[in-house]
């Protein structure tokens, strides 16, 4: 991975440490970097955690996996960034949060280095914007969680450069990743075809043509899917879904993208999906599942 040495990470959730970990295993050193010091920890115990359940089955090397649960550094501090080769950032999911950060790293890290945002819907040419870089600012977007999804998406900014779109895909198939790019346009590819598929079926239950549970099964048993839209959008979490489709909705301008007032609802209740143990279903009525990762 001669092209990146030392990978930044910032943002230390499931999306960050997961993006950290596919690093680490791929050779580089890496800079986790998160402001909560209890996310750090976390993340620590996760990545350490994930690495081993690979070991134990067989897809990597115990060699390999020591050696990257020891490359993965964690850090509170932007400057510890400076010798990064690229920065992905993979924080919440806000327009103004993100270019404000990437204006932060654009003082920050080397004039060489590459700055990658993990969004999964904003504009990459207006975060570009807050840089003085935007040729080397590119989308991109892991899917979750990010050492089992086989899919990269890269989103190439108004100015982003074929030097950095060629190094970003080069990165993410060294990570053992399909790779498809997509234009600046709001959703990208899979959650402009995704975000309305969930949408509608909120919009099923609203209007009571049909119970989650049928919902759910009719998609999964109807259309090969391995789970129901209802059910995946507690796995994205409601907030991320309805953060997304209001991005669809103003990008696009189109009232398809509208967000069904039941998503509203729930989100606004705290009902955010399996992170919170509720949202479209109950999972504090369920045992603990073993993690993926």
């Amino acid at each position: 991975m001669a092209e990146f040495k030392v990978i930044g990470v910032i943002g230390a959730g499931q999306m960050g440490s997961g993006i950290a970990q596919l690093a680490a295993v791929a050779g580089a050193d890496v800079r986790l970097l998160d402001k909560d010091a209890e996310a750090l920890l976390t993340a620590k115990r996760s990545i350490s955690d994930s690495v081993q359940r690979f070991v134990s089955k067989g897809q990597i090397s115990k060699e390999v996996g020591t050696d990257a649960v020891a490359r993965v550094k964690y850090t509170s501090n932007l400057e510890d960034l400076q010798s990064a080769d690229i920065v992905i950032e993979a924080i919440v999911e806000s327009e103004d949060v993100k270019k404000k950060l990437f204006a932060e790293l654009d003082k920050i890290v080397k004039g060489s280095a590459i700055l990658a945002s993990n969004t999964s819907s904003i504009s990459i040419t207006r975060l570009a914007s807050a840089t003085k870089r935007p040729h080397q600012v590119i989308g991109m977007h892991f899917m979750n969680p990010p050492p089992i999804m086989k899919l990269v998406e890269i989103i190439r900014g108004a100015q982003t450069s074929d030097e950095t779109y060629n190094k970003t895909k080069t990165l993410a198939e060294r990570f053992g990743k399909t790779v498809v790019c997509s234009k600046d346009y709001s959703g990208f590819i899979v959650n402009r075809i995704l975000m309305p598929m969930i949408n509608e079926a909120f919009y099923t239950l609203y209007t009571g043509v049909a119970t989650k549970e049928d919902i759910d099964a009719g998609m999964k048993l109807g259309t090969n899917q391995p789970m129901g839209p209802l059910q995946l959008a507690d796995f994205i979490g409601l907030d991320v879904c309805l953060s997304i489709l209001k991005v669809l909705y103003n990008g696009l301008g189109d009232t398809k993208y509208a967000p069904c007032p039941l998503l509203v609802q729930y989100v606004d209740a705290g009902r955010l999906g399996k992170k919170r143990g509720v949202g479209v279903y109950d999972y504090t009525k369920f045992p603990k599942q073993p993690s993926r990762i």
